[in-house]
């Protein structure tokens, strides 16, 4: 990938893969319904895709195809746009006055777009030399925001994915308080399940609600029942994130997201816990558990009897309607290829005394990216194997003992340089 992006830029390129990906992600698991798969990108190229700034923009056919090479050869990275396109040139509506546009919509149904193309410019999210009132138009008449009718009315219909990986949905809850080392801490309950078998495919207990704790409880789930074809997902920030995006891209997953507030689409899951705690937890005595390793060991029992247990709206056990079509799961290439794939990355700048900065510690790097801009791929909980993706080629970073850096230099022995080895191939 261009390594000139700063963070913002790279966050704004990652959604744009994430696009780009949803178009051809039907054609790389072979799930359009069109005779070809030329047919398909007909059928897409007939609508605008809805751009991650708001914008809609027209495609040909062609350039479909295009992205799907790209993702062959290079996986989501290869749908990272080298540079926008429109740096410089500011967008009509900020991202802060699409949200407003929603909250007027949703607080009054009835408002007009040139009452909210005022209020917009009272409350200073445009100003007038800036945008039009055409432009607020234009983007309620495209996303289906002209109609008075009750916002909160939800059209919800009962459904099931027709085999066993076709989605997986997840979620987290707030669950019970342990004592461990004397501290009293509240745990949360990550939780994955496979929408069409009802079976649990990952679980498991965590003292903090983050993103990465999420990417861990995914990451089992995937190595041991399979990569899913779509993930459900709620919208909290250990769900809607660009590191999270761009893993989803690199296994091939679709990512959908409930709607806001709208915790009931999520049923499967949100039914799941509702039985965790009814069958299991509310029973459980949380005197005799003393650690999280322990509160998850129990719960591990329980997954595996809950698999392997009847369930009346399938007729049957979770495991043995998962078992049935094993013949069409796609699991993983190699434990290497799910470990690089899960890589969280970051773009920094690498400063004159060869060091790059990671959540407020200093890493060493090899002296030939002084003042360029880099990729950085990493687990937060395994630094030691932090490195820098260069040309595809892997260049390790490691944590900066100035101490040590201090005594290289006063004994005039020369600092390591990476750059000898020539890198490492990336997987």
């Amino acid at each position: 990938m261009n390594n000139t992006f700063n963070d913002k830029s790279f966050s704004e390129a990652a959604a744009i893969a994430r696009v780009r990906f949803a178009v051809v992600a039907p054609v790389i698991q072979e799930l359009f319904a069109e005779p070809t798969k030329t047919a398909y990108y007909k059928r897409v190229a007939e609508k605008p895709l809805k751009m991650p700034d708001g914008s809609e923009v027209m495609y040909n056919y062609n350039t479909f195809e295009k992205w799907e090479k790209l993702y062959l050869r290079h996986g989501i990275d290869g749908l990272i746009p080298k540079r926008r396109s429109d740096i410089g040139v500011p967008r009509a509506l900020s991202d802060a006055a699409i949200a407003e546009i929603y909250r007027l919509k949703e607080t009054f149904p009835r408002i007009n777009a040139t009452l909210i193309y005022q209020k917009l410019i009272e409350d200073g999210f445009i100003t007038p030399s800036g945008t039009s009132v055409s432009a607020v138009q234009r983007f309620i008449k495209r996303n289906d925001l002209k109609s008075a009718r009750n916002p909160n009315i939800k059209d919800r219909k009962a459904f099931e994915a027709e085999f066993p990986c076709d989605m997986y949905q997840a979620d987290t809850c707030y669950s019970v308080f342990i004592t461990e080392n004397g501290v009293s801490r509240r745990t949360y309950l990550f939780h994955i399940v496979d929408d069409h078998s009802r079976m649990i495919v990952g679980a498991r207990f965590f003292y903090q609600d983050n993103a990465y704790n999420f990417q861990q409880v995914l990451k089992d789930a995937i190595a041991r029942s399979g990569i899913c074809s779509k993930i459900y997902l709620d919208n909290g920030g250990s769900y809607s994130n660009e590191q999270l995006s761009l893993i989803l891209g690199s296994l091939g997953i679709i990512e959908i997201h409930t709607p806001v507030r709208d915790g009931a689409a999520k049923a499967k899951v949100e039914r799941s816990f509702r039985t965790i705690k009814d069958t299991w937890l509310h029973g459980l005595d949380i005197s005799g558990v003393d650690s999280l390793d322990a509160l998850n060991r129990l719960l591990a029992d329980y997954v595996h009897k809950r698999n392997n247990s009847f369930n009346r709206d399938i007729s049957g056990t979770p495991m043995e309607r998962y078992s049935r079509h094993l013949d069409r799961i796609r699991f993983p290439k190699s434990r290497e290829w799910l470990d690089e794939c899960f890589m969280n990355r970051m773009i920094r700048k690498v400063n004159n005394d060869s060091t790059v900065s990671i959540n407020s510690i200093s890493y060493d790097c090899p002296q030939q990216f002084i003042r360029m801009k880099v990729e950085v791929r990493f687990l937060p909980d395994d630094m030691k194997n932090a490195y820098i993706l260069y040309e595809g080629k892997r260049y390790p970073i490691r944590k900066t003992n100035k101490v040590e850096n201090f005594r290289t230099k006063r004994n005039n022995t020369p600092s390591i340089d990476y750059s000898r080895t020539g890198g490492v191939d990336s997987v």
